[in-house]
């Protein structure tokens, strides 16, 4: 997870409606974010071919009022992943900016366990050349502190997404907390405003605000419930 600090007058046009930007100490950030899914099912079942691959998203925070208080989510620029039946799904069931490119992955594990200084590394292949995202991780890893500018990237359980009627859609992500490496190396190397536009060219040329690496874990995307307009 790659985090830039990011005016918020470049994500406005971005927000669904019904939600608003959420910030860390008065900070607003987008990230750019690598992962793999592992044992995928879509409604229970697993669909032959498409339950191990891996995600490039850019991603910015928000947040929305319920019932209970504040739930606070995110909110995808694009998110990129290898195979066009994944990314035709995602963009039917939740008008999600998913598109596809070829991708390939290369983390330093060990019997199941990130090696001590492993690096993890996410590329993507756009117009014949290939994007990466990359860190090396420092340290052991450890829960992120209360109040901390980890907890407050990694821990948003929503999801929204604008519509094409000018509504939203709302759903929920659930998943246990996660450990967090430090890392001592960040690398981004993109073609930005071909992939993502190049109103996020400046921002996310520059060295992040921070960095940093999760160990992910089991995974539950609920259905979608719409938010309409008046």
């Amino acid at each position: 997870m790659l985090n830039y600090e990011i005016d918020p007058a470049l994500l406005r046009s971005h927000v669904p409606y019904g939600c608003e930007l959420d910030s860390w100490n008065g900070r607003t950030f987008a990230s750019m974010v690598g992962f793999r899914f592992v044992r995928t099912r879509v409604l229970g079942i697993p669909i032959p071919g498409h339950t191990d691959f891996d995600e490039v998203n850019l991603r910015f925070y928000v947040r929305r009022k319920g019932e209970e208080g504040w739930r606070r989510g995110v909110v995808f620029i694009r998110e990129i992943v290898p195979r066009f039946a994944i990314a035709r799904l995602a963009r039917l069931l939740y008008n999600e900016q998913y598109v596809s490119m070829p991708m390939r992955h290369r983390i330093d594990i060990e019997n199941g366990t990130l090696v001590p200084e492993g690096s993890a590394e996410y590329s993507w292949r756009f117009q014949g050349a290939w994007n990466r995202l990359a860190v090396k991780s420092t340290g052991p890893a450890r829960p992120a502190e209360p109040g901390s500018e980890e907890e407050f990237i990694t821990e948003h359980y929503w999801g929204y997404s604008a519509q094409r009627d000018g509504g939203s859609v709302e759903y929920r992500v659930m998943h246990p907390s996660w450990n967090i490496w430090q890392v001592s190396r960040a690398e981004l190397e993109c073609d930005i405003p071909a992939i993502y536009g190049d109103e996020f060219r400046e921002a996310l040329s520059g060295t992040p605000s921070s960095a940093f690496l999760a160990d992910g874990s089991a995974i539950s995307v609920h259905m979608g419930k719409r938010i309409r307009r008046p």
